[in-house]
C-alpha cells in the first residue's frame, strides 16, 4: 500500500470522524440554550475537515495519474479500505459523543463569558483546562448503543440519511476510480463528483437538515423532549453508519456511471 493511500484513509477517518461529532452539536446546543455559539464553535472542527478534504483529493488523483502513467489496474481494495475508514470513523465518533458534547458544553459556556476564540483555545492548553478536559471524559452508557425499534421516527429521514451518506462517501472516490475505467477521459470523470453528490446535498438540505432544525427549535422551546432528541440523534448517528456500508456497494456501480457519462459529453 502507497504513502499516498495511507495518508488518504487518514484524512478521511478524520473528515467522516468530525461529521459524525457534528451530530452532538445540536444537543449541545439544546442544553445550553445557545445554538449559535455551539455551531460557532464547532466551525474550527469544520475548518480542520475541511482542510483535511482539500488534500483527500488530490492525493488520490495523484495515485491514480500514477498507477494509469505506469500502466497499472491497481483493482478497487484500496478504495474499499478507504470507504471501511469511513465506518470505523463514524463508530469512534458514536463512542466520543457523550465525552465531545460535554466538553463543547463546556466551551460554549466559557465562550459566552470571554467572548474569545483565542483565549479559550489557549485555556485548552493550561494544567486547569486539561484537568477540565479530563473529568468530562466518559464512557458511552449501554443503553446507548440499543436501537430502539418503537421508538417514533420517520422512516424516510432515516432511508434518505442513509442514502446521502452512501453517496457523499462515494462520490470523489466513483469520480477518480472511473479515471482508471476511461483512462483517457480521466480529467473529465475526475470533475463530474458533483453530479453524484448532487442528490445527496439535495437531500441533505431540503429533507435531513430541516427537519433536526425543526426539532431542535422545539427543545429549546420545551416542546419536545430532549431525552428523545437524544434517540433521534442516535439513530441517525446509526443511519449514518449503514450509509457508509451501503457505499461499499454504491462505488463500482457509481464509478461506472461516471465513466458513461464522460464518454458522453
Amino acid at each position: 500500500m502507497s504513502l499516498q493511500i495511507i495518508i488518504v484513509i487518514l484524512l478521511t477517518f478524520i473528515i467522516h470522524l468530525i461529521s459524525t461529532l457534528s451530530y452532538s452539536v445540536r444537543i449541545v446546543g439544546t442544553r445550553t440554550g445557545k445554538i449559535a455559539i455551539s455551531f460557532a464553535l464547532f466551525n474550527i472542527m469544520v475548518l480542520i475537515s475541511r482542510t483535511s478534504n482539500s488534500f483527500q483529493a488530490p492525493l488520490l488523483a495523484k495515485w491514480v495519474e500514477n498507477n494509469i502513467n505506469a500502466d497499472i489496474h491497481p483493482g478497487n481494495f484500496e478504495i474499499r479500505l478507504i470507504i471501511l475508514a469511513t465506518s470505523l470513523a463514524t463508530i469512534f465518533g458514536a463512542i466520543m459523543i457523550p465525552t465531545f458534547q460535554r466538553i463543547l458544553s463546556k466551551a460554549v459556556i466559557n465562550f459566552s463569558l470571554q467572548k474569545s476564540i483565542p483565549k479559550l483555545i489557549l485555556h485548552s492548553f493550561t494544567k486547569t483546562g486539561i484537568k477540565q478536559i479530563r473529568r468530562e471524559i466518559k464512557v458511552p452508557h449501554k443503553d446507548n448503543f440499543k436501537f430502539i425499534s418503537k421508538f417514533h421516527f420517520p422512516i424516510k429521514i432515516f432511508i434518505f440519511n442513509i442514502l446521502a451518506v452512501a453517496i457523499l462517501t462515494v462520490g470523489v472516490l466513483s469520480s477518480l476510480y472511473a479515471g482508471f475505467i476511461t483512462p483517457e477521459l480521466r480529467t473529465t470523470a475526475s470533475t463530474l463528483s458533483s453530479i453524484v453528490n448532487g442528490l445527496a446535498t439535495i437531500l441533505m438540505f431540503v429533507v435531513i437538515d430541516p427537519y433536526l432544525s425543526v426539532l431542535t427549535d422545539e427543545v429549546v422551546e420545551k416542546k419536545y423532549k430532549e431525552s428523545d432528541f437524544r434517540t433521534i440523534i442516535r439513530i441517525m448517528v446509526f443511519s449514518r453508519f449503514l450509509g457508509t456500508l451501503a457505499a461499499q456497494f454504491l462505488f463500482l456501480p457509481f464509478s461506472e456511471f461516471i465513466a458513461g457519462i464522460a464518454r458522453l459529453l
